[in-house]
């Protein structure tokens, strides 16, 4: 059974989503603060933490913050289920290191998809044959300590930036759609999830990646295809 958090001060908002997540596989608590969130959290790491955005005190952009900075809680995955629906919302969630973002109003059958592919994709997996470091050009992903290295600078990465960037990497040279990551990152099912999430996540690591973000010789989009990794000056 998986222990999930949700994290919400609207006390009927927190219900009707613990309502949603009535299932033989889910146990779930409630925490009403970010302070108190972070309180249960420590004192008992959930599998998935649901998150909203807009608290009194401390908001869920600092709880998503501090989680990551936790040595303890880093590897929590997180889901913000927030009315704060624009595009710089969800750029703001993802640098805070949420693994997805959904907004309100929300459908009960597209929540209980996304938690299932969160849990799935957290769940402790056999051993697989993954190489200390991956290097593509002056990309060095470092497998052991989840940071990226350019040309000599090292970059922390989240989890599902992490997971994004190995994947690209892995097929360096080839462009993938945003399709076919949503099934292979994310592990959602076909023609579920949004095209904007991994959009929003591809903007994010180029911030991080490239000299200049707008121009980018890493990370490129290849028009009607996806997104391809790439080495500077290749073709």
């Amino acid at each position: 059974m998986s222990d999930i958090l949700v994290v919400d001060d609207d006390e009927i908002v927190a219900r009707t989503i613990e309502r949603s997540l009535r299932h033989p596989d889910f146990h779930v608590t409630v925490a009403h603060s970010g302070v108190e969130a972070l309180q249960m959290a420590r004192r008992q790491p959930p599998d998935l933490m649901i998150l909203d955005v807009l608290m009194p005190g401390m908001d869920g952009y600092e709880v998503c913050r501090q989680v990551r900075a936790d040595p303890l809680l880093h590897q929590l995955p997180i889901l913000f289920l927030t009315a704060r629906a624009k595009e710089e919302d969800r750029i703001e969630g993802f640098r805070a290191g949420a693994d997805d973002y959904l907004p309100k109003p929300f459908n009960v059958e597209e929540l209980v998809m996304r938690v299932k592919a969160i849990l799935r994709r957290a769940a402790p997996q056999p051993p697989r044959q993954r190489p200390r470091q991956l290097r593509v050009g002056h990309l060095v992903l470092d497998c052991n300590t989840f940071e990226v290295c350019v040309n000599g600078r090292r970059i922390a990465l989240t989890p599902v930036q992490f997971d994004l960037l190995y994947h690209l990497m892995s097929h360096a040279g080839q462009a993938l759609s945003a399709q076919q990551l949503l099934q292979e990152v994310w592990d959602y099912p076909y023609d579920a999830g949004s095209p904007d999430l991994v959009r929003v996540h591809i903007k994010n690591l180029r911030e991080k990646l490239e000299p200049n973000p707008a121009e980018p010789i890493y990370l490129r989009t290849i028009q009607g295809h996806g997104y391809m990794i790439t080495v500077p000056g290749s073709q």
